[in-house]
């Protein structure tokens, strides 16, 4: 079922905007509220949520990683039915993710999965442990991503889903897994915070099991919702593919308009820094979605044109852990903003 948002027209996305956006930056710094030190993870949930782009939380468990999912969850006003959660293991079978199958319509020699509640028909879905999956999962999974659809009896459906996050302990090292890997274009640790923050999460974290047994959710402050996130992923997109008048009379191109020249060399020269000195595998793919989450990012934070700032998404890359460490600490040193 398409969302109506998704018919609606470019014009109608442009008038309305600019309070999506404060809409959508509210919620961000909102939210934020209610972790210790985790802002950098939501700004980058957000930013790959209007991207419509999956992000991939990294750490080790009690870092809040599926708690920054449900809380996000919860403060969108999402439906159960919207919603699709699951931890993968190497035994999950498809029928625990996709649907079992239809057995009435099996004895008629169709192969029909019943989808209701898995995650074909979420909007949003979390999945844990994410690399433990086994290779019918993995196979699934990247038809889902890639191309927004599963198959029922031979024939492509389309997917509800919007919005993935994924988390995972560690990163394997397993060759099988590299193209799933890659379909994240952003990883983010997820690191303890108690040798920084040691008052702050006793605090923060005692409230938290207060509402908790309280059934309380202050976080569901209304300040945007999933359509939200969705009509700005529209007219962006929308926006990215207008023709703009020229002070020469030439047509100018998204990049022309919104990505300053000299940004733009950086961004160049960043990328072949990472892919020189560091070996930083970086695809051509990755790098035209990286341009529409640098875009993205500009947008919500400063209103549209790249900064220098933006392109620190570059420090969420890694592919290893060993990698993403390395970004952490060398992104922000080369772009002079640490």
């Amino acid at each position: 079922m398409i969302a109506a948002t998704e018919e609606w027209t470019f014009k109608e996305l442009q008038q309305e905007a600019e309070s999506l956006r404060k809409r959508i930056n509210h919620f961000r710094a909102s939210l934020g509220r209610f972790f210790v030190a985790k802002q950098e993870i939501i700004d980058l949930m957000v930013t790959a949520a209007v991207a419509q782009e999956p992000l991939l939380l990294v750490g080790p468990p009690g870092t809040a990683k599926s708690d920054l999912v449900l809380k996000f969850k919860d403060a969108l006003g999402l439906r159960d039915e919207d919603y699709f959660e699951y931890m993968l293991t190497r035994f999950t079978e498809p029928s625990e993710i996709i649907g079992p199958i239809d057995i009435n319509l099996l004895r008629e020699g169709r192969y029909v999965r019943r989808e209701q509640g898995k995650l074909p028909t979420a909007r949003l879905a979390f999945l844990d442990e994410i690399f433990k999956s086994n290779s019918a999962i993995l196979n699934i999974l990247l038809t889902i991503i890639n191309e927004r659809k599963f198959y029922q009896d031979g024939v492509p459906q389309p997917v509800n889903l919007r919005v993935l996050f994924a988390a995972t302990n560690e990163i394997p090292e397993q060759g099988e897994l590299a193209a799933l890997k890659d379909r994240f274009v952003l990883k983010v640790d997820s690191r303890s915070v108690q040798d920084d923050h040691f008052e702050a999460l006793i605090d923060l974290g005692l409230q938290s099991e207060v509402y908790r047994s309280l059934n309380q959710k202050p976080w569901c402050e209304g300040h945007c919702t999933l359509d939200d996130l969705i009509k700005a992923n529209l007219y962006l997109t929308q926006l990215f593919a207008q023709k703009h008048p020229g002070n020469d009379g030439e047509e100018q191109n998204d990049r022309q308009v919104f990505f300053p020249a000299d940004v733009f060399r950086e961004f160049q020269r960043l990328v072949k820094t990472l892919v020189r000195e560091d070996r930083i595998f970086i695809s051509d793919r990755k790098l035209v979605k990286l341009y529409k989450l640098f875009r993205i990012r500009s947008w919500l934070f400063s209103g549209g044109t790249v900064t220098r700032d933006d392109l620190r998404l570059l420090a969420y890359l890694g592919e290893t852990q060993q990698e993403m460490a390395l970004l952490r600490e060398k992104v922000p040193v080369l772009l002079g903003i640490h």
